[in-house]
């Protein structure tokens, strides 16, 4: 090899070294249902309570995200808009009854279980007696419903089909995401380009000094 060359090598090596340091670290999240109530043209607002004491009134939207998330301030929001008229549009008021809309957002496949793929966003209208939760509202419209001991809801409509809020490794998760964190392959291949380049740039102003 060549002192150009072996001196690219080198350059390469170092830089790809420090690309990948630099990379941020992941910090690694949790598998779960997230829970959130939308109305009043405000958006989606998580919840400060859970499906089973929250009581959503008659003309609100309640919605649930599956994601990996930190905490409740890095969770991902239903990606439909919270939109009653929509959704209810075609379910006629009771009297005596409220409806209520919800929103099922099943996630991407970066955030799915091994194995699983999260089947298509969905939206329904559930009519339901004055004093029901957002439990009930949920188990209305999108059974099974999975909960554990501690009564966290783990599936909605039988999604996933285990687990319940579950650690997630960091690498496990970048791997599965497309927009991962570290450097891409067409980064990687430019650098390798530039040192190249550079190298034998370097060893061609050598040999015109030689001559």
């Amino acid at each position: 090899m060549t002192r150009a060359r072996a001196t690219a090598v080198l350059l390469l090596t170092g830089l790809l070294a420090v690309l990948f340091a630099a990379a941020p670290a992941q910090a690694a999240g949790y598998r779960y249902w997230s829970f959130w109530q939308g109305g009043g043209g405000k958006g989606w607002t998580y919840a400060t309570q859970g499906p089973s004491l929250a009581r959503p009134g008659d003309g609100e939207t309640v919605g649930f995200r599956f994601a990996v998330s930190k905490d409740s301030a890095d969770a991902a929001k239903p990606r439909t808009a919270p939109d009653f008229a929509a959704v209810c549009a075609r379910t006629p008021a009771e009297e005596g009854r409220k409806r209520v809309a919800v929103v099922l957002d099943f996630g991407t496949p970066a955030d799915a279980p091994g194995g699983e793929h999260p089947p298509a966003a969905r939206t329904a209208c559930a009519q339901l007696p004055g004093d029901a939760s957002a439990g009930d509202t949920l188990a209305a419209v999108a059974k099974p419903l999975r909960y554990n001991s501690s009564a966290l809801l783990c599936a909605i409509a039988g999604y996933p089909e285990s687990g319940c809020g579950e650690q997630v490794d960091a690498q496990e998760h970048s791997e599965k995401d497309s927009d991962g964190g570290g450097p891409s392959a067409g980064l990687i291949g430019g650098i390798a380009a530039v040192v190249v380049l550079g190298g034998a740039a370097a060893w061609q102003a050598r040999r015109r000094r030689a001559r």
